[in-house]
């Protein structure tokens, strides 16, 4: 039996909880949020017990955390949990900034405890077979990626639109797009960006353009304009299109340069976190501190990859000045 703690209840807490219902031996047994109304509602709805504190949460008879705060809070409840003993899948991006992430990289590894970064995608079924099925039918190395969402029906409240907490299109979507072009393109070697700022301070709009070894990329993300979209990965014998919502991959489309064409479809269930979920516990199993799809070595690249960005645009946050 893993048993769990999850910090912060919101809308991702309880996707969290809609996927973990579906793991076998796993438990939840506490949780915490900054708003106290908010974690009584939450485990009204899905049990454990609710905490004053942080420091209580951590107290209890748990193994593993999961982070499910805004970015600002990720690094010190990351650092506080492994300190604590206890196992953390934390929500992307995993910090503000790349030194931030590698201090607490410092703390897993000096702990010797499993930390992973909660990128969904790569462990979705439609995307584990795309790559199963290229593996033997190939369109070759892949040289380019467009990639972007953007999201225009968030209240104005969301906290997605606060500076304070580290919102803001880039962190809060472009990490998906970042994700995507590292894990197609391989290590980064520029950043090119644009953005359009809001009244909150945080970037309601950005475009951002990469080189990598392996190629080029054109991303976007945003918040006040309607474009979830889907993905395209081109190589020289074809090119694949994930389609909508690619970060919640159900169907691909493999074209071929030889006229073929290929439908993939391969439906998610229980909101998709459920797949993450399953990868982390089997690490706790086996006694892994490091997973070796979502590795450390790739969360660094991608918040890399952000902060080049914002440092493009001019995206400074409290915690950087």
């Amino acid at each position: 039996m893993i048993k769990w703690g999850i910090i912060g209840c919101g809308r991702i807490a309880h996707r969290f909880m809609q996927g973990l219902r579906e793991m076998p031996d796993t438990e939840l047994v506490s949780a915490w949020s900054r708003r106290a109304t908010t974690v009584d509602a939450f485990v009204a709805e899905h049990g454990g017990i609710a905490c004053a504190s942080v420091e209580e949460l951590l107290a209890t008879d748990i193994d593993a955390v999961y982070i499910a705060t805004l970015p600002d809070s990720h690094a010190a409840y990351s650092i506080a949990a492994l300190k604590a003993g206890k196992h953390v899948l934390c929500e992307k991006p995993l910090t503000v900034n790349l030194p931030e992430l590698e201090l607490v990289l410092a703390v897993a590894k000096e702990c010797n405890l499993l930390f992973m970064e909660g990128m969904k995608p790569a462990f979705y079924p439609l995307y584990i077979r795309l790559k199963e099925h290229l593996a033997i039918d190939p369109i070759g190395p892949a040289g380019y990626v467009r990639a972007g969402s953007s999201v225009a029906d968030c209240p104005p409240d969301h906290p997605n639109f606060s500076y304070e907490l580290v919102g803001g299109a880039l962190m809060q979507i472009g990490i998906y797009e970042a994700f995507l072009a590292i894990d197609w393109l391989g290590e980064l070697q520029d950043v090119q960006a644009m953005g359009r700022f809001g009244e909150t301070g945080i970037d309601m709009f950005a475009v951002f353009q990469t080189l990598h070894t392996g190629g080029y990329s054109q991303l976007y993300a945003g918040f006040d304009m309607h474009g979830k979209g889907d993905a395209l990965i081109a190589g020289p014998l074809g090119h694949i299109t994930i389609h909508k919502n690619w970060w919640n991959p159900a169907r691909a489309t493999i074209d071929y340069l030889d006229s073929r064409s290929i439908e993939l479809h391969e439906p998610f269930t229980a909101g998709g976190l459920n797949y993450e979920i399953a990868h982390f516990c089997d690490l706790i199993k086996a006694g892994k501190t490091e997973s070796p799809i979502i590795s450390h070595q790739l969360s660094k690249q991608m918040i890399n990859l952000i902060d080049r960005a914002r440092a493009e645009i001019g995206l400074k946050f409290p915690s950087e000045k």
